[in-house]
This record gives structure tokens, C-alpha cells and sequence, in this order.
């Protein structure tokens, strides 16, 4: 079998759906060798109207749409196609996008799910968006989870966590060593991610007894009111944000070490981060709403992303009763190893292709 990727997040977007790209590549190339795999780097005008033909011409029999979208002459190139849909925040949160940016979105991933043979959700939570949204028949979507990196399901012992990131302070990715005991909070800094509610939350602890805060993400206009609070509330030795952290054997390291994952997002399509910190055997707090039970399972609590209090509540839990957060981080990795298995995940994005070409 022949298919044909679109490729740009795969060779430039090195976050979310970059990683998503590179991952269901990689997956497919490691499992089915035989197979053809075209990944597809065009400028935007190619991209968007010439790309389909080029597929056809080049011999691909299925095309995917890695990024909620496919070319607009996908259908009449005659190449069959299936576009992953990773999540519908223009949709469910749209005070985060422009009024123009939320038009395009919705003609560019709405006329996608239309033309496409099936379209792909990253969660149950993405499938009703989908559904809900653009009124695609539940018969033309399926589930296949987001595959976490290989290298995520790999534990790494205490020494070597503690190398990695000595080594990644030495050379600059981190600003300076760790504090011993800290709370984590991994993803792009804004408005939809709760970065603001998570601080709020942690100023509620006693002085005395909080933890501070290591945020590894970045972020542009919610990032600098982010900062703004923390500067008027007197916050800075207990929130530090890292925005170089690069390699992903460094998160996985901080991850390992850390107290605990905050993560009470108002939306996600999946939520990546919340699997990655589990595979590591790190408790969990994240948002009772879209994907992210899904995500987390039986083994996180579950806090109302709105309600700063109930954040506050689920966070001093899981610090309070160390016992209590072990064994919940016990459940959460169990639940990623199986439900998460990215051969697993694999095998059934490649029964797809099948029954769709």
C-alpha cells in the first residue's frame, strides 16, 4: 500500500501535532515496512489545492491529513483519504482565537470531515465535538487515541533522571538546578490551559507549606498576565517557567521527579502531557471535562478547571497523603500501558487504512 502524508507538522512543528505526526510515522514504519509511506513537505498554496493530484500522480492509494485538514482537490484526485481531527477548541473554546482565525478553521477541518472518506478523532470527547459540530455520521469516525513517544514507556531510574537534568542545566536548557520537591505543569501557556487557575490555586496553600511551581511550556499575551500575577502577588520563588526544554528524555526526567502533574485545562482534544506524566508513575490532578478523563482514567483526580477552589482541593489532596498519591499513580500507569499502547494503536491505524482503501 501506497500512502501519502501530509507532512509539514512532521518536519516543522516540534509540539503537539508535530509529535502526533512523527509518532503515527514512525509507528508504521517500524510494523509495516513493505508498505510505501510519501511524506509530503509543500508551501501553503501547493498544500492546500495541488496537493492531491500530486498524490495521485505519485501513485498513493490513501491519503491522510495528519492536522484536521486535507487538500481542497483531494476528491478529484480520486485518491481515497481519512483526515485525523485532533480536537475542536475553536469550536468549544473560542475566546482564544480571533473571529477571522475561528472562519478559517471552521471552512478549512469542517469541509475536510465532508470530503474525507472517514475522518479520525484522537478521543470519544473529539468524536462528539465532531459529530456535534459539523454533523458528520458517527458510521464515518473512529477512535484511535494519540500514541505517546516510544521512548516514554521506557522508565528511567532515579540516577539517570537526576543526569539528565544536571546535563540539561549544565548546558542552558534548564536555567538552574531543580528545587527537591516540586509541582509540574507541562504545555503551551495559554488561556484554554489554566496556567493562571492552577497559580491562583496554589497561592491558597500556606506559604509555609507550598511547593513551588516549574511550568515548562511557552506562550505569548496570556503568558505576560501570567507573569503580571505573579509579579503583583509576590509569587516568584514559587512559579518558575522554562521555555527551553527541548528534549524529551528532559521531560521525562521531570516528570519522574516531580511531586505531582497539575494539569486543569478548560479543553483539550486529548491531552498528551496527562499520559506522558502516568507512563512515569507521576500522580495526576487534571479537569473533569473533554478528553481528559479519557486521558487520565481511574488513577487522577479529577478537579472543575473553573472553580479555583475545587483545583486547590484535588492539588492539597495528592501533597497531603503521599500514600494515597503513589497508589493513584500506580492505577494512572497501569491504565496508559494498556489503553495507550502504541503498537496497539499501530496496528489499528493500519486496519483502517485497509478497510478504507
Amino acid at each position: 500500500m501506497k500512502i501519502g502524508f501530509d507532512a509539514k507538522r512532521y518536519y516543522h512543528n516540534h509540539t503537539g501535532i508535530g509529535n502526533y505526526s512523527r509518532a503515527i510515522i514512525k509507528g508504521l514504519q517500524a510494523l509495516y515496512p513493505d508498505d510505501d509511506y510519501l511524506l509530503y513537505d509543500e508551501k501553503t498554496f501547493s498544500r492546500t489545492f495541488r496537493l492531491g493530484r500530486k498524490a495521485a500522480r505519485d501513485g498513493c492509494e490513501l491519503f491522510h491529513g495528519l492536522s484536521n485538514e486535507l487538500p481542497a482537490d483531494i476528491l478529484k484526485s480520486g485518491v481515497r483519504s481519512i483526515v485525523t481531527l485532533h480536537d475542536t477548541a475553536w469550536r468549544t473554546y473560542p475566546q482564544m482565537y480571533h473571529w477571522i482565525d475561528r472562519q478559517i478553521y471552521d471552512y478549512k477541518y469542517g469541509r475536510s470531515c465532508h470530503i474525507a472518506n472517514h475522518v479520525l478523532a484522537i478521543s470519544e470527547s473529539t468524536k462528539k465535538d465532531v459529530m456535534r459540530f459539523y454533523d458528520i455520521p458517527e458510521v464515518k469516525i473512529s477512535v484511535i487515541y494519540q500514541p505517546v513517544q516510544e521512548l516514554f514507556y521506557k522508565p528511567l531510574s532515579s540516577d539517570e533522571a537526576d543526569r539528565l537534568i544536571a546535563d540539561a542545566v549544565s548546558s542552558g536548557m534548564l536555567s538552574a538546578a531543580l528545587p527537591k520537591d516540586f509541582i509540574l505543569n507541562v504545555g503551551s501557556i495559554n488561556s484554554r490551559k489554566n496556567l493562571l487557575g492552577l497559580v491562583q490555586a496554589l497561592e491558597l496553600i500556606p506559604a509555609e507549606q507550598r511547593p513551588p511551581l516549574l511550568v515548562v511550556g511557552n506562550g505569548h499575551e496570556y503568558k505576560r498576565d501570567v507573569m503580571n500575577y505573579i509579579a503583583k502577588h509576590h509569587l516568584e520563588r514559587y512559579v518558575r517557567i522554562e521555555t527551553g526544554v527541548s528534549d524529551n528524555k528532559v521531560l521525562q526526567a521531570l516528570y519522574s521527579k516531580a511531586l505531582l502533574m497539575a494539569y486543569p485545562s478548560h479543553y483539550e482534544g486529548f491531552g498528551l502531557p496527562v499520559v506522558e506524566a502516568a507512563l512515569q508513575g507521576c500522580p495526576i490532578l487534571t479537569s473533569n471535562v473533554s478528553s481528559l478523563p479519557e486521558a487520565a482514567g481511574p488513577g487522577a483526580l479529577l478537579c472543575d478547571p473553573a472553580d479555583i477552589e475545587s483545583i486547590h482541593k484535588y492539588l492539597t489532596e495528592l501533597l497531603d497523603d503521599s500514600s494515597m498519591a503513589q497508589r493513584l499513580a500506580e492505577v494512572a500507569e497501569e491504565y496508559a500501558r494498556c489503553h495507550f499502547d502504541p503498537r496497539t494503536l499501530t496496528e489499528q491505524l493500519h486496519e483502517l487504512y485497509l478497510k478504507i482503501c
